[in-house]
Parts: C-alpha cells; sequence; structure tokens
C-alpha cells in the first residue's frame, strides 16, 4: 500500500513546478479605442494623483536635459530627448497599480499606490528596469557611435552649432539617417519585449521571462493593431516632449492607464485562463 508520504515524494512531485504560460487574445481596432477611452476615464477620475507620475517624469527630463548643458555635452541633448520615453512603460508602474485598483472597484490613496512601487524592487520589475535601461544606454551609445563617424569634424561648441551640423550639413543628414533606423529597431525591441510585460509582472506573481515572452506573443498574435498602438505612443510622447516636457503630465499618465487597459483586453485574467487538466 503506497502512504501519503510516498506519494508525495513521487518523482512527478519532486520536478519544480513551472509557471503557467498565460493566453493571449486577439485584439482589433476597437480594443484600443476602448482601452484609450477607459484610461482617460481614469485619468480624469483621479486627475491629481496621475498628473503626478507625468510632472516627476517631466521634471526628470528637463534636469536631465539641464545637466547635460551644464556638463557642456550638447550633442547629447537631442538623443536624449528622443531615447527618454524608452523608459516611460517603467516609470508608468504606479499608474498601472491606480487603474488595477478602479478596475477592481477598490479604494486607495496615496500611501497604497507608493507601498506598491516601493515592494516592486523585491519583485521581477527590477529585472525589466534593467532590461529597459540597458536598452537606453545601448541608444546613447550608438548614437554617440555615428556622430563621431559621420560628424567627425563638426563643432558642437553650441546648441546652434550642433542643430546647423545634423539638419543642414550632408554628413548630419546621413547621421540622421542612420539614427533613425537604429532608434526605430530598438524602440521596436523594447516595445516588443515591455508592451504587456510591466502591467503584467504588476498583475500577477510571475517571472520576468515569463512577462516578456507573453509580450512577445501579444506582438506576433496581433502585429498591425500593436504597431498602430505603438504609432499612437510615440506620436504622442514625441509631442509630448516640444513644450520643454510639460506635455508629459497629461500624455504619459492617459498612456499608462490605456496600456494597462489594454494589458487586460491582450491577456485573459489569470482565474479565467483555462485549467489544463494534470495527467494521472
Amino acid at each position: 500500500m503506497t502512504s501519503d508520504t510516498d506519494r508525495s515524494l513521487s518523482p512527478e512531485n519532486l520536478k519544480p513546478r513551472q509557471p503557467s504560460v498565460p493566453e493571449v487574445n486577439r485584439l482589433t481596432a476597437g480594443d484600443i479605442s476602448a482601452s484609450l477611452k477607459a484610461g482617460f476615464a481614469d485619468f480624469l477620475e483621479r486627475p491629481v494623483m496621475s498628473g503626478f507620475f507625468g510632472l516627476f517624469y517631466a521634471v526628470f527630463g528637463i534636469l536631465f536635459v539641464w545637466c547635460l548643458v551644464w556638463l557642456g555635452k550638447i550633442w547629447m541633448i537631442i538623443p536624449a530627448a528622443v531615447g527618454f520615453p524608452l523608459v516611460a512603460p517603467f516609470a508608468a508602474a504606479g499608474l498601472y497599480e491606480m487603474s488595477r485598483r478602479m478596475q477592481a472597484g477598490e479604494s486607495f490613496g496615496w500611501s497604497e499606490i507608493l507601498g506598491v512601487m516601493a515592494s516592486q524592487r523585491n519583485r521581477e520589475m527590477g529585472w525589466m528596469a534593467f532590461v529597459t535601461l540597458f536598452i537606453f544606454w545601448v541608444w546613447m551609445y550608438q548614437v554617440r557611435l555615428w556622430l563621431a563617424i559621420t560628424l567627425q569634424n563638426a563643432s558642437f561648441s553650441d546648441f546652434d552649432g550642433f542643430l546647423h551640423a545634423v539638419f543642414f550639413t550632408p554628413q548630419g543628414w546621413a547621421f540622421l539617417a542612420i539614427g533613425t533606423c537604429a532608434g526605430a529597431f530598438l524602440s521596436a525591441v523594447l516595445f516588443t519585449v515591455t508592451v504587456v510585460a510591466m502591467p503584467m509582472l504588476l498583475d500577477r506573481d510571475t517571472n520576468f521571462v515569463t512577462a516578456m515572452l507573453t509580450s512577445i506573443r501579444v506582438v506576433a498574435e496581433n502585429p498591425v493593431i500593436m504597431l498602430g498602438w505603438a504609432a499612437i505612443i510615440t506620436a504622442a510622447m514625441l509631442v509630448s516632449l516640444v513644450p520643454a516636457f510639460l506635455g508629459l503630465i497629461v500624455t504619459l499618465p492617459v498612456l499608462g492607464h490605456t496600456t494597462w487597459h489594454l494589458y487586460r483586453r491582450a491577456v485573459p485574467p489569470a482565474e479565467d485562463a483555462a485549467v489544463q487538466p494534470s495527467s494521472s
């Protein structure tokens, strides 16, 4: 007769339990539209708290550019401003938590949201932050590389001189063409691995590899729809940078809330996922 202890120590039970792989849904343009409406509604419901995250991001961007000017790194201003939105998904963690609680009908205040954000340092979100910042570093490094190759004889003693060298010389046009292609590739990679990974890590007890693979599957299953969403994000973020980053006070919160709702449409909730029958 086999005891319960023997059965619990069977080879099948000794195998490490693998994390479940979430299902992904097919999306339509209507999902993006509905998510945008829900995201804007979330912003209007808690405009001060939502706007705080946008303001914090905008102020950080302004200080970042000011530091570059103070250090005399004039050539880094444009690539830093263009690449700055790459880290936006990580900065929106608090917005995801706000939308999650509003969707669940839960009340919350500053302490609850900031507490959840602080707790992410002990979870897998830190690895996603590393991925995001690494790609941003690669972006800045390749800009410096191509700048040295194409504009090696140009003078960047002031910002006007840099703009003239980049926008009004054949070497500058070559730099812009190469930089645009490289930036588009890096942005596509980062978007693909993070578009639903960030909110998924906040929502579920899963690892960052599973979250990234799920994000890749969502993009692979919905290439046209996700390309459209990427275009909306890119356009909104770039327009927001024009008024000295201040447009981010509104656009970052709205896009962050919207991303949460799009994630919930793309990845079924864990409790709704089909349970795989175990073999006996």
